[in-house]
């Protein structure tokens, strides 16, 4: 009966260590909605500029070309911050089997745990600067004109 408390106390403890890592995957998720909703909205615009292209003057092409390069550089950068986000998200995901595994099998693995949870952070950063750095560069065409 013993060991079956112990058991159970283990993973009620676990469950509240993965509280927080729980709060945080939901808040990379949003990011990832946002990241995934302006590479969408990126997509549609330059589909509509390679419509435009085939029936404009040979100086407004010039214009549209230099848009839909700027807006393939914001793609990438969108694409490269989904990434990172995605990679943050499952080693998150890892960082709560890990708080359980260790609870269950009474593993000390702090070490690994922090160091994933570390990485993910990293991650994070990367994609919140990449997010950034798109928003910036969306924002340079409005306000120095495509």
């Amino acid at each position: 009966m013993m060991a079956v408390d112990i058991d159970v106390v283990n993973i009620t403890h676990a469950i509240q260590q993965a509280v927080a890592p729980v709060f945080l995957l939901a808040g990379i998720g949003g990011i990832l909605n946002v990241l995934t909703n302006r590479l969408a909205r990126i997509i549609d615009r330059t589909r509509l500029l390679h419509n435009r292209l085939e029936t404009v003057s040979e100086e407004r092409s010039a214009v549209i070309r230099e848009e839909l390069a700027t807006l393939t550089r914001r793609a990438r950068v969108v694409h490269r911050a989904i990434g990172f986000s995605t990679t943050s998200a499952l080693l998150v995901c890892v960082v709560i089997a890990m708080l359980f595994v260790s609870a269950v099998m009474g593993w000390n693995g702090s070490i690994v745990v922090a160091s994933l949870f570390v990485f993910a952070m990293c991650f994070l950063i990367a994609a919140l600067t990449g997010f950034l750095y798109e928003i910036q560069l969306a924002t340079s065409i409005m306000l120095n004109g495509p």
